[in-house]
């Protein structure tokens, strides 16, 4: 059984293999174009807030769950409006481990003094290498949504649902999390 897994893994791998020299430089280009976007609305907006955090991330979908983390930089362009660059990492799995890095809108909606909702969306890549020498990468859309809870006025909790759409699959994320505003 070990054998034949390993076996559809690599043939999985060796198909997706073919088109990745061109999948890694769209992934350049829009990763250069993810910092452009960012930089130039830090200048815009100097009085926006900001912070850092990371997240333990599940990822589920296509018969396949795994655990990981992330981390990440939020930036405020306005008071409801939100940016967020993230990378996630996922351990390896059954040879292979997966990756993922977006840049995301959120439009957070005060709820409570200390609990903001958000929708979210977002574009990206998501990727995945094998022990075997394989690897793969694809643009990904997200959506999803999410809670913030002010633990004080710089800590702050969070969790978060992604539905990642890419090349006709789908994969969930569930994100919780710590973020230090600065």
């Amino acid at each position: 059984m070990k054998i034949l897994i390993v076996n559809i893994a690599k043939n999985i791998f060796e198909k997706i293999n073919k088109n990745f020299k061109q999948m890694k430089k769209t992934f350049k280009a829009m990763a250069i174009m993810a910092i452009a976007v960012t930089i130039s609305l830090s200048a815009a907006a100097q009085q926006g807030e900001k912070a850092v955090g990371g997240n333990l991330v599940v990822g589920m979908g296509d018969s396949w769950t795994n655990i990981g983390l992330g981390a990440k930089f939020l930036y405020n362009v306005t008071d409801p409006i939100r940016l967020a660059g993230e990378f996630d990492y996922f351990f390896k799995k059954d040879y292979v481990s997966w990756w993922d890095f977006s840049v995301y809108g959120h439009y957070l909606f005060p709820v409570a003094t200390q609990v903001s909702l958000y929708p979210s969306l977002g574009l990206g890549m998501v990727g995945a290498k094998s022990d075997f020498g394989g690897s793969y990468s694809e643009f990904a859309f997200s959506l999803g949504g999410g809670v913030d809870y002010a633990l004080s006025s710089n800590l702050s909790l969070n969790g978060e649902l992604r539905i990642k759409l890419y090349d006709g699959y789908n994969r969930t994320n569930l994100a919780i999390g710590l973020s230090y505003k600065f």
